[in-house]
């Protein structure tokens, strides 16, 4: 006997055939994960034993395979004409009686006492595969109510299987059109109307890191994050740890919530401005993005897979539900085990910034399209730049070298397909349609982690791919140099030891972006003007202090989350006079210094009076990284310091402010650092060398004066004998010993000579690591062959 519908609750993955990937996977939920408290609303799906037996007894099977046969796959026009004779061979055509009235008593289950509000939505049998997703690409239609209604748009849903942008994505992945049944999902409406809903990935969208669950959120219905008209909330919380009870979001950035979709009456959705005081709170408590997380780790547990999945929540109960689940379709299916390094070489200035996805480099001639009707002016290699992208525009995007978008997040429907195609993408630069014009040759640069850059003209780049199965094993170790938390995710895919230098300083210039003091002082600052502009920048903070502590910690929990359980060290900020004078504020509190170099700076100005405040501000950030967060990887490290007395009273001070359990190491930067090695042992837990202030004053130049430039040099002979000599003095010390400075990667010879010097560990860049590595290797086996 023929099923026509199914309701949710008895329906399981091995249904797939029956009811498509998106309502098996409904169904496997509420009868495998309820128990263990994951929430989804209750439906039913109209099976693909309807779609065949609607086509067959309406002859549209064999309609539709002569309108398909004259279809040019070369011409957008004959996209379109045959996209709308199939469209109207559907929707002419009358449901079979016994079809309708399996939809029809569906429906009255359902509903109960009186009719109920529902989601349609398609659920194809090759929708939502690992290796195509078919993201966006049929209609769905919310808030519907009553049989009339939910009978017309499961037609319409039938009918979008063969939209303009379905039939030109099916022939991108080579899928038969009409080999796979269409099931359709009739679904319970969560009231996320009067809520907030969004997306979430069991893994980071960009690099592919797996121990990350990826949360957007906004106020209202979720379609306005797919159509990418809004800027969600994003937070990310680290799966490790938060499987071990903390509460581990160790990053929440407040989107640009300004519009949202609410019931409209008579069913379908109405745009809605959201109040501004409203905006510029986050759309979900912390309470619910660990519930989130949590349900997320579930999910990805029970299909053993990475998962993309759609969450509501219901404005009248305060209930959370999953709506959606699919596997992930870029990083998940990816088997080998390959770094690619992309290198742009250039110093300009960018014309225009975003949100990166992906980790490419395009180059092209721009083509502002305004209008989806205006897609025929389009041709391969353009830059595409719009206000946003919706499925329509899924046939010119595959064949553009870049795309660049005015509005929409992460998860907007740009960065979704941008990110399938492989195509470097650029969403939410604002005004990118003004700022762009068409013929404008442009390079369009996402390998800067999150901080996508649209350069004027054809900028010069370079890509290396790597192995990384055939990266040789080293006794030496090799960790990396992490300057900004948005690149750790990709770095931590090297086999390195963890990282020996976290520098904190691109957080205090990127994220933090005023002097700490200004931060602490605010409220008895004088200059209106500089309130203004700090209240503009710390608007989720009443106190002004959390606004350091929060960018900071958060900074840091991205590195250290990143290489977990790998040792993170993470030095203590140092910014030099003129560079703190450069923060918000910092004039206030910052002299001029003819010499920052070796001015006011590390330990001395952590234990100055007047700067102490930001000094413990710094710690409670790293304290909350540690031990709200769980990232006990982390390990700190002192930069200049000049002293026994200086590092004794700075160990304590660290201490003192609940670091007690924390490693300590110290730069070894300074003369007195080498010469006191075995005094300076005694306070620390270990040394890096920091072989560029270590030059400068065993040479007495300046690094930073150009017209001394020719004699700096880390390869001089004093250099090097001080290194060895300390390399020496620390074995017989049995301190543990590394380098993080510019030497070994810019100087040959010198990795060898470190090598030889039996140093711990090597510290460089991640475009360095590879050949590091290499290097370590061959030295590391002509010394076991001289033996």
């Amino acid at each position: 006997m023929a099923k026509y519908t199914v309701a949710y609750e008895k329906i399981s993955h091995k249904d797939l055939p029956l009811v498509g990937g998106k309502n098996a996977s409904l169904g496997e939920m509420i009868k495998s994960l309820g128990k263990k408290g994951v929430n989804v609303p209750s439906g039913f799906a109209v099976t693909t034993e309807s779609y065949w037996t609607f086509f067959r007894e309406n002859g549209i099977e064999k309609e539709l395979k002569k309108i398909l046969k004259d279809y040019d796959r070369e011409s957008t026009k004959s996209l379109r004409e045959t996209g709308k004779k199939a469209r109207k061979a559907i929707m002419k055509a009358d449901f079979p009686k016994e079809v309708e009235e399996s939809i029809r008593k569906s429906y009255r289950n359902l509903s109960e006492k009186e009719p109920v509000t529902v989601a349609v939505r398609s659920s194809a049998v090759c929708e939502d595969a690992p290796d195509a997703s078919f993201a966006g690409q049929f209609e769905t239609f919310l808030n519907i109510t009553g049989e009339e209604n939910v009978l017309k748009y499961i037609k319409e849903c039938i009918a979008s299987s063969f939209n303009d942008r379905v039939i030109a994505y099916r022939e991108e992945k080579k899928v038969p059109h009409l080999k796979f049944a269409l099931s359709v999902g009739v679904q319970r409406m969560v009231r996320s109307d009067l809520a907030s809903s969004g997306i979430m990935f069991t893994l980071d969208t960009e690099s592919g890191f797996r121990d990350m669950v990826l949360i957007n959120s906004i106020f209202g219905i979720g379609e306005m994050i797919v159509q990418g008209s809004v800027t969600p909330d994003e937070f990310y919380v680290f799966k490790p740890t938060l499987e071990k009870g903390y509460p581990a979001i160790i990053r929440k950035d407040l989107g640009r919530k300004t519009k949202e979709f609410v019931y409209k009456k008579g069913g379908g959705l109405l745009e809605k401005k959201v109040p501004e005081k409203k905006a510029l709170k986050f759309s979900i408590t912390d309470e619910e993005i660990l519930t989130l997380a949590k349900w997320a780790v579930i999910i990805e547990k029970h299909y053993n897979y990475p998962q993309d999945i759609e969450w509501a929540k219901d404005g009248k109960t305060g209930e959370l539900f999953i709506v959606q689940a699919r596997p992930e379709t870029i990083h998940a299916a990816k088997k080998e085990n390959t770094y690619r390094e992309y290198k742009i070489d250039t110093k300009k200035e960018p014309i225009l910034t975003g949100i990166a996805v992906g980790e490419k480099i395009g180059t092209g001639k721009v083509k502002v399209i305004e209008d989806v009707e205006e897609m025929e002016k389009f041709e391969k290699g353009d830059v595409l730049v719009t206000k946003m992208t919706d499925p329509d525009w899924v046939s010119i995007m595959r064949l553009a070298s870049a795309i660049i978008t005015d509005e929409g997040g992460k998860t907007a429907h740009a960065s979704i397909v941008g990110r399938e195609l492989g195509v470097p993408t650029i969403v939410g630069t604002e005004k990118g349609t003004k700022v762009l014009k068409d013929k404008m040759t442009v390079t369009v640069d996402c390998t800067q982690g999150l901080d996508g850059r649209v350069y004027k003209g054809d900028v010069p780049y370079s890509v290396k791919e790597y192995n990384l199965d055939k990266v040789p094993k080293t006794k030496t170790g090799v960790m990396l140099n992490v300057g900004t938390p948005e690149m750790a995710f990709r770095a931590s895919h090297l086999p390195s030891r963890g990282v020996g230098l976290a520098r904190v300083e691109f957080v205090l210039a990127e994220k933090v972006r005023v002097h700490p003091l200004a931060l602490y002082h605010y409220k008895k600052l004088k200059d209106k003007k500089l309130k203004k502009r700090i209240e503009k920048i710390t608007v989720e903070h009443r106190d002004k202090k959390e606004h350091f502590t929060k960018e900071l910690a958060e900074g840091i929990a991205q590195i250290a989350a990143a290489f977990y359980p790998r040792e993170v060290i993470v030095r203590l900020s140092d910014f030099k006079t003129n560079e703190y004078r450069n923060l918000i504020g910092g004039n206030l509190y910052e002299g001029k210094e003819s010499n920052p170099m070796i001015g006011f700076r590390g330990a001395s100005r952590y234990l100055n009076e007047n700067f102490y405040p930001a000094f413990q501000m710094e710690c409670q950030a790293i304290k909350r990284a540690i031990e709200v967060f769980g990232l006990n990887n982390i390990s700190l490290m002192v930069p200049f310091c000049r002293s026994l007395e200086e590092g004794k009273e700075i160990k304590k001070r660290i201490k003192g402010e609940g670091l007690k359990n924390t490693k300590i190491y110290v730069m070894a930067e300074i003369p007195s650092n080498v010469i006191l090695a075995e005094e300076f042992s005694r306070v620390f837990d270990g040394f890096s060398v920091g072989s560029n202030d270590l030059a400068q004053l065993i040479l007495g130049v300046d690094r930073d004066n150009a017209m001394l430039s020719k004699k700096y040099d880390e390869n001089n002979l004093a250099i090097r004998k001080t290194i060895g000599d300390f390399l020496k003095k620390a074995r017989k010390l049995k301190e543990k010993v590394g380098i993080c400075g510019e030497a070994p990667a810019i100087i040959p010879g010198f990795v060898e000579f470190l090598v030889e010097s039996k140093i711990d560990y090597i510290s460089v860049n991640p475009d360095s690591f590879v050949q590091t590595v290499k290097k370590i290797h061959k030295k590391e086996k002509q010394k076991v062959n001289k033996r």
